[in-house]
């Protein structure tokens, strides 16, 4: 059976509020993970962070092929969610993490001292996140969503923030956006999940996505990309205060994940599973690796992920239409820099 379906209460008009970050609990983070050595110039070069169950991350593909340098990087665990993620490292816990850039927004407006220095995944025509019903299920528009519980990998991030703008286009009162209930499932239970109907709809994304498609029994209700076009949707964040103690550590890692992702997109794509699947091997934490045929890329919008503005401004303008946030607080260069990306400078 699939792990327990993790119900929740929480509104969608408390959009982000899982991450459960109030200013207070990220100022007073531990500075083990944040911090520099001050005015020693040492420069930290082992980096922590967590990674994800069955997949390579961009800063591990970047290691492997020799794109971080001097770096290393200490696994401290694994992750299904990107606010968890980027909270983990704004209090300390790890030297960065990656999330949903309308999570990053959210939390820098907590007060979080966060900057986003790389875009690491959006949605492109082969790399998308789709919400997928049973073949035989009533679902078939917008409206039949009412009443019916939608399986997503983590609340108050991507997947809710686009059910909420599919609602919204589609006509949805704040009402009857409130009684379409999101629920937390793994993303590796998700499939079985929606085919025992534990959920009516199930998102799904990447090599998990293509899996099930090719099981049958499913199709899709909408994708991301049909609402939005390619976009970059998710940036890895370090903290202000890391990023100036450790200026070059930040360079290499930034222009590493940069180079990474331009090898992901001109190497082909059986050469690129390959790699993975050596990764996976060799890292011994007895990990499955049969869904890896079904990678296509990482869905990054902009060459060697450049962040642009448009990838802030869009959830800058949605989180304040909703009170999540106050509209004028942050402004796009607020939240992220392009300084330490030498990938395409000159």
């Amino acid at each position: 059976m699939p792990a327990a379906l993790a119900s929740t209460s929480t509104s969608r008009r408390q959009f982000l509020a899982l991450l459960g970050i109030s200013a207070a609990a990220v100022s007073c983070g531990t500075a083990t993970a944040t911090g520099g050595s001050g005015g020693s110039g040492k420069q930290v070069t082992t980096l922590k962070y967590q990674g994800a169950v069955g997949a390579v991350t961009l800063p591990e593909l970047a290691a492997d092929l020799g794109y971080l340098g001097g770096l290393t990087l200490d696994w401290v665990g694994n992750t299904i969610s990107g606010p968890q993620d980027i909270q983990s490292a704004a209090t300390g816990q790890t030297h960065f993490g990656g999330a949903f850039n309308g999570a990053i927004v959210k939390l820098a407006a907590s007060k979080a001292q966060i900057q986003a220095v790389v875009s690491y995944y959006g949605s492109d025509k082969d790399t998308y996140l789709g919400y997928y019903v049973l073949e035989d299920s009533p679902i078939r528009s917008a409206r039949d969503l009412i009443g019916k519980k939608v399986g997503m990998n983590t609340l108050g991030a991507h997947a809710q923030a686009l059910l909420d703008i599919y609602l919204e286009r589609n006509g949805f009162s704040k009402a009857d956006a409130g009684k379409v209930e999101p629920l937390v499932v793994p993303p590796v239970n998700t499939e079985q999940a929606l085919r025992q109907k534990q959920i009516e709809v199930g998102v799904l994304s990447g090599v998990l996505r293509d899996k099930a498609l090719a099981s049958g029994g499913i199709r899709p209700l909408f994708k991301d990309f049909e609402l939005l076009g390619a976009f970059s949707a998710g940036s890895y964040v370090m903290t202000r205060r890391f990023i100036k103690e450790n200026p070059d550590t930040v360079r290499t890692f930034t222009t590493g994940v940069a180079k990474a992702i331009e090898w992901s997109r001109t190497t082909p794509r059986e050469e690129v599973i390959a790699r993975m699947t050596e990764i996976i091997k060799k890292r011994g934490r007895n990990e499955d690796t049969s869904t890896l045929q079904y990678w296509r890329s990482y869905g990054v919008a902009e060459p060697g992920g450049r962040i642009a503005d448009k990838e802030f401004q869009l959830w800058l303008d949605w989180l304040g239409g909703r009170g999540e946030i106050k509209k004028g607080q942050l402004k796009p260069g607020d939240l992220y820099t392009n300084e330490f990306n030498g990938y395409g400078k000159g």
